[in-house]
């Protein structure tokens, strides 16, 4: 057994209610456990000075699968730019926008966050992604898979099949992909793409299943309630990126009818079309509906200027921005009747009206939120800028001054008209230690993750304190993951392997003989092929530990 002692430190662990309060904290085997004073360790560390939080938890971040391999392609020159010096520790691909495995690993550690999910896992390409989560280090990891698009699904909703059949092909879809929940990604959208049609709003029709995208969310949204998946339905809403949009995002709260939904890179989802471009925040607009809708939750996807690329499995927007590529190259893809997916470098610009306008928003959502158990800091890695801006988003917004000298420099029309000028709110460590901690471990279900409570993982970060917030956490002091020390003051000291999360929600197996009979008349692969075992997911994952997480009210009603 190994017993460590950090003392001195200054502890923020919001799911405990611990605000600051200088506390020792002790760690055994793994777990955060409670010692006498006088009880003797192996290892005592003097944090005083010191910010202690649990190890960061990053809810969103697209880290492994077939379109994240297809992006870290896509950008050689940026692998070959951002090379670090050679070590034992790097691999070639290393760049910023896209990082390889290993160097995603290292980054986040670095950083102090300890747990990573991939938000946009394909069913045919679920192997895939485990196997990518399993090759980065240190990290617990998990992943949403994608569905509302594959044809099945909409085939069993547009033929008017019973709610109960649908809801186990989702549950035996959760489980046999070994997920962490569902995500929809523009709502029919992909499918419809497949068909040439090239927008679906929320209450349009299907072109060929005359379904829409209201229908899909509801149902989807239902069906984890009732499988008892912690986390709700995480929701790429319709019309990404387009003006206007903000009306397609209440369109879809109001889709939800009070069920649980997680509204993601909700940035790219808060556009109006006020002002002589018919292209403005509507972010006062979304927030004020967020607040009277407590079954919602949220993630920013704040873009951060500078080169990036955006990788999605939304088909239909990324073909429509291809033209706007930078550098001009683009990949698309469709996957055989179940999703697809775009991938299109791009450069986030500072005199760029639209581009200054999208970073404002994030913000100003960010800052207009009250209640931030609800709101989760996120960039949408790579779509809105790299994992590795974190830092430099933390300082925005505990900075008024900082936030104010960089919003200077942009589209002088944005500069001087956005609502963001006019916010004077600064997250408090509590707050910053709540949505980036605290609050994405209490949406996924993860009791003993995101806190610092007794039994709880010793994932830990403790950051040297220091007025400049981007500097102090860029670099923490001490990292440790389940309780070894694996980051030391920006420098990697040890590379365990991580967990991974998932849900087995129960369901009717009878669902089987219908994806038997739609596998053979329709797919090229046997349906017992998706299937992974517990066996299986613990070879793809290097090993690691396998982490059940409990289900809400003990599943099926």
């Amino acid at each position: 057994m190994t017993t460590l002692r950090l003392r001195g430190g200054r502890l923020y662990d919001p799911a405990n209610g611990v605000d600051g309060e200088v506390r020792e904290l002790c760690v055994r085997d793994g777990r955060i456990v409670k010692l006498h004073p006088d009880d003797a360790v192996d290892r005592e560390y003097d944090v005083g000075g010191c910010v202690v939080m649990a190890g960061g938890i990053d809810l969103h971040t697209h880290i492994g699968g077939g379109k994240v391999n297809l992006a870290r392609m896509l950008l050689p020159e940026d692998h070959r730019l951002n090379r670090a010096p050679a070590s034992a520790l790097e691999l070639a691909s290393a760049g910023c926008c896209t990082p390889g495995t290993l160097a995603t690993g290292y980054r986040y550690a670095e950083m102090g966050y300890t747990a990573a999910f991939e938000p946009a896992m394909a069913i045919s390409n679920a192997r895939h992604a485990h196997m990518e989560m399993g090759d980065t280090p240190i990290l617990d990891h998990g992943a949403y898979v994608m569905l509302g698009n594959d044809e099945l699904f909409l085939r069993l909703l547009a033929e008017g099949e019973d709610f109960e059949r649908i809801r186990d092909y989702v549950g035996w879809t959760i489980n046999a992909t070994r997920a962490m929940g569902v995500k929809v990604v523009n709502p029919g959208g992909i499918s419809a793409f497949k068909f040439n049609q090239r927008k679906l709003d929320v209450d349009e029709n299907h072109v060929h299943w005359q379904i829409t995208p209201r229908r899909v969310v509801h149902t989807l949204a239902r069906a984890l309630r009732e499988l008892g998946v912690p986390h709700p339905l995480h929701i790429h809403a319709s019309n990404l990126g387009v003006p206007g949009n903000i009306e397609s995002t209440l369109a879809t709260i109001d889709a939800l009818e009070g069920l649980p939904g997680h509204l993601t890179h909700i940035q790219f989802h808060s556009y109006g079309t006020e002002g002589p471009k018919k292209f403005s925040s509507a972010a006062r607009r979304l927030v004020e509906r967020i607040k009277a809708a407590p079954n919602v939750s949220l993630d920013v996807g704040q873009i951060i200027f500078g080169q990036t690329v955006t990788a999605s499995g939304d088909t239909m927007r990324q073909h429509a921005n291809a033209g706007l590529g930078s550098p001009r190259k683009w990949v698309g893809a469709d996957i055989e009747c179940d999703a697809g997916c775009g991938v299109v470098p791009f450069r986030y610009r500072e005199q760029s009206y639209v581009n200054a306008l999208q970073w404002a928003i994030g913000l100003e959502i960010f800052l207009l939120m009250d209640d931030p158990w609800r709101v989760v800091l996120t960039t949408d890695h790579p779509n809105g800028g790299p994992f590795t801006s974190y830092p430099h988003l933390i300082r925005l917004l505990m900075d008024k001054a900082f936030r104010d000298e960089q919003l200077a420099k942009l589209h002088p029309d944005v500069a001087a008209g956005a609502e963001l000028r006019e916010i004077g709110r600064e997250l408090t460590l509590y707050e910053i230690a709540i949505m980036t901690r605290a609050a994405p471990a209490r949406l996924l279900g993860l009791a003993d993750r995101g806190q610092l409570g007794e039994g709880a993982a010793a994932d830990i970060a403790v950051y040297r304190e220091d007025a400049d917030r981007e500097a102090m956490f860029t670099t923490p002091e001490y990292v440790f993951k389940d309780g070894t020390l694996v980051a030391r003051k920006g420098r990697i000291e040890a590379t365990p392997v991580g967990g991974t999360h998932f849900v087995e929600p129960d369901f009717d197996p009878a669902i089987e003989a219908t994806l038997a009979r739609y596998h053979a008349e329709h797919l090229a692969l046997d349906w017992r092929h998706a299937r992974i075992g517990t066996d299986e997911l613990c070879a793809c994952t290097n090993g690691g530990a396998l982490h059940r997480c409990k289900l809400h009210g003990g599943g099926r009603p």
